[in-house]
């Protein structure tokens, strides 16, 4: 999707009372470093389409906003969340450190955990991950102190779960079958939380992975 530009009269409308956190791309025709970056940024509004709007401004068209936001060089990137900017980097930067940027004012679903947040709750003993994946891909690699719980039993070893001596966090591969799983036992009364993005989340921010021999 190509991303689009705005003017400084779409400036309020599109940002200032957007819904969604907004990432603007400050940018410039004539910078090449703006252009090299381009496909980084056409990359992350299509990631989270739905979730955060992502727009240009071109900082010689738009004089008015890059001088109010004391835009200095491009690109640079500035998040704005509910009508008030956020967060801001200059230079290039690509697609993760753009996810990083937008990251803490993303939507999140009830009970979502980042893996980073459970890293650390899971050194301060308050939580324990629960792998629900099968048993060969957790014999293969898995969280460390992580229990195994497959999925398809988790319903009806709901007391095993919370005889844990922390509060169970399950994950699968990708984020999404656990999800469902807890969103399912929310609506029955039993809140569990879950890691989003699972595994896969996990091991792309080089957390420590145990490796059963």
């Amino acid at each position: 999707m190509a991303v689009p530009e705005i003017s400084e009269q779409e400036f309020e409308r599109e940002v200032l009372r957007s819904e969604l956190p907004v990432l603007i791309d400050f940018t410039s025709t004539r910078s090449t470093q703006c252009r090299a970056v381009a496909p980084e940024v056409d990359a992350i509004a299509r990631e989270l389409e739905g979730k955060a709007k992502v727009v240009k401004v071109d900082i010689d068209r738009s004089k008015r906003i890059a001088a109010t936001l004391r835009i200095q060089a491009v690109p640079t990137f500035m998040v704005f969340h509910r009508g008030r900017p956020v967060a801001a980097e200059q230079g290039p930067i690509d697609r993760k450190q753009l996810r990083e940027l937008l990251d803490p004012f993303l939507p999140r679903a009830e009970g979502a955990i980042r893996a980073a947040e459970l890293a650390q709750l899971i050194r301060e003993g308050q939580v324990v991950a629960v792998d629900t994946r099968e048993g060969p891909a957790y014999g293969r690699a898995h969280i460390p102190g992580a229990v195994h719980l497959p999925l398809d039993e988790i319903e009806g070893r709901l007391a095993e779960l919370h005889m844990l001596p922390g509060a169970p966090v399950l994950y699968c591969r990708a984020g999404d079958r656990s999800k469902e799983m807890a969103a399912k036992l929310a609506e029955e009364g039993v809140p569990v939380a879950f890691l989003e993005g699972g595994f896969l989340s996990w091991e792309a921010e080089a957390l420590p992975i145990e490796r059963p021999d």
